[in-house]
């Protein structure tokens, strides 16, 4: 069995269906390219609640793991650069802040089972990195200019 994904035109599941749908019995999902719209992706339903339990799993785990005392913090932190090389560019306070958020954020989403949240966090944190790792960016976004132009105008008012 392979295990990449494999890929085809949405085009194709309509109109050879059960070849393309055939094509799940070798890869465990299958990336259907749109021509006007975002790419979707087809698995199984076994497959999906697979992948679900492997990350709650994954999170519980986790979770577990930085509650425990004593040093599980320490841990979670010396790990954190291996899993996302990006963070090596964080104060350290806010690669404690990173982790606490990271945990409890996997914990909340996995309880609703949507991993959105966990991803968007991630995004945050890592242009976080980013915006510390060019000295240039982050004196223009830390320094005051001393000037304040006031409150934004609400975008819905303005035509």
């Amino acid at each position: 069995m392979a295990t990449e994904n494999a890929a085809v035109n949405f085009s194709e599941l309509v109109n050879k269906n059960k070849q393309t749908l055939a094509r799940l019995r070798e890869s465990p999902r299958l990336l259907l390219h749109r021509r006007d719209g975002e790419d979707l992706v087809l698995t199984t339903a076994a497959r999906a609640e697979q992948d679900q339990t492997v990350v709650s799993a994954a999170t519980r785990m986790l979770s577990a793991m930085a509650r425990r005392e004593p040093g599980s913090t320490e841990l979670l932190l010396d790990i954190l650069p291996d899993a996302f090389p990006w963070v090596r560019f964080l104060p350290e306070s806010d690669l404690h802040a990173f982790a606490v958020e990271l945990v409890d954020t996997m914990r909340g989403a996995d309880s609703l089972g949507n991993s959105a949240s966990v991803a968007q966090l991630l995004i945050a944190w890592q242009h976080t990195a980013e915006v510390h790792s060019d000295p240039a960016l982050l004196a223009a976004l830390t320094s005051d200019h001393g000037e304040d132009y006031g409150p934004a105008p609400d975008p819905r008012g303005v035509s």
